[in-house]
């Protein structure tokens, strides 16, 4: 892995906390972008090197709108890069962690992205990010 590619955060209401974000960090999202087939419509903001992706659900059974229900807004997951995501799900398999779709995703931002199971990882949704061009 070789960095943090960004911690996403789930929220109600995208507009919303785009407007709190940006005051928080002093500057507007750059980013707004609707991953369909996850259900999901997301916002991005740079942070010095780093990116926070803001998460809404689009309908009641989005991954994030369940998470919402059950935890509430907050922290959703932290995002790795990797130069391979294959051979990275094929090493973290074979250290036993659980791996959620094996077969990378095409998400947010042009990434390819797997996601591990926070059963094996102390309570916390690893997400694989490696870019799809």
């Amino acid at each position: 892995m070789n960095k943090i590619e960004h911690i996403g955060i789930a929220v109600k209401d995208l507009a919303k906390a785009n407007e709190l974000f940006a005051l928080i960090f002093g500057k507007p999202h750059y980013k707004v972008e609707e991953v369909i087939s996850e259900g999901v419509k997301t916002s991005f903001f740079e942070v010095g090197p780093n990116k926070i992706e803001l998460l809404e659900g689009t309908n009641e059974n989005s991954p994030i709108s369940k998470f919402i229900e059950k935890k509430g807004e907050g922290i959703h997951h932290i995002a790795f890069a990797v130069d391979n995501i294959l051979a990275e799900v094929e090493r973290l398999k074979n250290e036993g962690f659980i791996v959620l779709n094996e077969i990378p995703k095409k998400g947010a931002d042009n990434k390819l992205v797997v996601f591990i199971h926070p059963k094996s990882t102390n309570g916390v949704l690893i997400e694989l990010c490696q870019d799809a061009s």
